[in-house]
């Protein structure tokens, strides 16, 4: 699997590893740790979290132009890492909130997610752009040697940023078990036991004890007695069982500053191995007649509409894929039976698939490649939003086959008439999901490294992630359409984006193809 690939590939991986192992601690509990302990609703934790989503792609734009104008790749990376591990120690100061405290306590929350989300940007899409320029070196090299060798390296960029994506979610795969098996231990400590559903009703007692229904009173009253025990004071019980709940993440966040230190101690050991496209250029002085510069220029400006027309695509995906911690994290916690499995461990699905199918997909590209009949990554891209929208098909028809009401209504119902899904629901949506990720993100990133002017790999690896972060600033509608409308349409209008994506994708797909060349 990794005969051939620049000998910087696993270094470059492994650091990425580490910080995404760190991120993916924090990310997959960020809206239900929000909603738990602020007692904020699940419209305004997912507005924070898709800000700060859209801050991690967003400012990678910033990070790439700091990078590019300094020509100095790996100091900005160390940075990003020293500057994430600032966020996540913010983040880990466990402060019970309540409401004296809440205003600024929530601000200092939103405070630390920027310092993440700058480090971030720092951090993510130069060192992509380091992992392109290999591949840019290496082709260069084979080049010198002949044809044949050049044929046979060309393909090598996208197994390479396949392999690239498979280490980010090895990290991805062990983090989301963090801060839930802590948080149920530190329970489990006070003599308590974990329950989804039961913070939420803690904070509607302690804020609103009148306006509470019969029904979710006596959910409550239920919740409290299986998992505290005998209470002689309602709210001190509901304020202590929240103080502990969140205790336990504040303190997971601690093996996401560890993460961060480690992953800078790998890419400081192995810093040399990284190519200096600042250092290279520089050393290259060519002199270019005024018709050569019309034709880079024409060119150059024939690339960045390639790019873009592939960002304005792929928003609508991330849109989509991206609910997976909003809208998907609430109905794992709302609709899933969460007893055995907390809903955030649900997150660990899609990396453990990601593992899993990359070989295989890269075997059967890898075939299709030998047999002179290799699919095109803008042709792979359209497929992949098809799969997304097959995903999206599937869990709006199991939905709609159920009879299930907005969340909102669900959640009013008593426990005992609630019909949760089983696991296997998640299984396959995870699965239709990871095989179109696979399609698209590894990709796409290797898209971007290919048409990317040379002088500006930075900025348009920054550029890619930025059009992330725009479908990221959209995912509050999924969790304000889930509460509002019965969830089966919910799905539904996630699938009708994603094959409308493909749709545009295929018509663009032929100048696309010609433009890659």
């Amino acid at each position: 699997m990794f005969k051939k690939h620049p000998k910087g590939l696993i270094p470059a991986a492994l650091s990425n590893m580490g910080e995404r192992f760190g991120y993916y601690i924090m990310n997959a509990v960020l809206v239900l740790f929000l909603c738990s302990k602020f007692g904020i609703s699940e419209e305004k934790s997912t507005l924070i979290y898709s800000f700060f989503y859209a801050g991690i792609y967003l400012l990678s734009l910033v990070g790439g132009l700091i990078a590019d104008r300094k020509q100095n790749y790996k100091g900005t990376i160390m940075a990003g890492l020293v500057v994430m591990a600032i966020g996540y120690i913010a983040l880990s100061i466990p402060i019970t909130a309540n409401s004296s405290n809440t205003t600024w306590l929530l601000s200092l929350t939103c405070v630390a997610l920027f310092f993440i989300a700058f480090g971030n940007g720092l951090f993510k899409g130069n060192l992509q752009a380091i992992v392109g320029q290999m591949y840019d070196d290496l082709e260069a090299e084979a080049a010198v040697k002949g044809e044949k060798e050049l044929a046979m390296v060309k393909g090598k960029r996208d197994s390479g940023f396949q392999i690239f994506y498979v280490f980010i979610n090895i990290g991805g795969l062990i983090a989301p078990f963090v801060a839930p098996l802590l948080r149920s231990w530190w329970l489990s400590a006070h003599n308590m036991v974990y329950n989804a559903s039961l913070p939420a009703l803690c904070h509607d007692y302690i804020n609103k004890a009148d306006g509470m229904s019969a029904e979710a009173m006596g959910n409550l009253n239920q919740l409290m007695s299986q998992c505290v025990g005998e209470t002689s004071d309602l709210a001190a019980s509901c304020s202590r069982y929240l103080q502990i709940f969140n205790e336990g993440i504040h303190y997971s966040f601690l093996a996401s500053v560890a993460a961060m230190l480690i992953s800078l101690v790998i890419f400081f050991a192995t810093k040399r191995q990284f190519p200096n496209p600042g250092k290279k250029e520089s050393a290259a002085s060519v002199t270019y007649t005024a018709e050569e510069k019309a034709a880079m220029a024409k060119e150059i400006k024939q690339r960045l509409y390639a790019l873009f027309a592939v960002l304005g695509v792929v928003i609508f995906f991330w849109f989509s894929f991206h609910q997976n911690g909003t809208s998907l994290s609430l109905f794992a916690r709302d609709f899933v039976d969460t007893t055995t499995i907390a809903p955030e461990i649900w997150q660990a699905v899609n990396p453990f698939f990601v593992i899993t199918l990359t070989p295989i997909i890269m075997m059967i590209f890898g075939s299709l490649s030998r047999r002179g009949k290799e699919i095109s990554t803008p042709r792979k891209i359209a497929i992949g939003m098809f799969i997304a929208g097959l995903a999206y098909l599937f869990l709006s028809a199991y939905s709609l086959v159920m009879g299930y009401p907005s969340a909102a209504e669900y959640r009013e119902l008593p426990i005992d008439q609630q019909v949760k899904a089983g696991a296997w629901v998640l299984i396959v949506l995870y699965f239709l999901l990871t095989v179109a990720e696979l399609f698209i993100s590894p990709l796409g990133l290797s898209f971007v490294s290919k048409v990317a002017p040379k002088h500006l790999l930075g900025l348009c690896q920054g550029l890619w992630l930025g059009a992330t972060a725009v479908g990221n600033l959209l995912l509050w509608i999924g969790p304000l359409m889930y509460n509002a409308i019965p969830i089966g349409y919910c799905w539904a209008i996630f699938m009708i984006v994603c094959l409308i994506s493909m749709g545009v994708m295929l018509f663009m797909v032929n100048w696309l193809e010609k433009v890659a060349k």
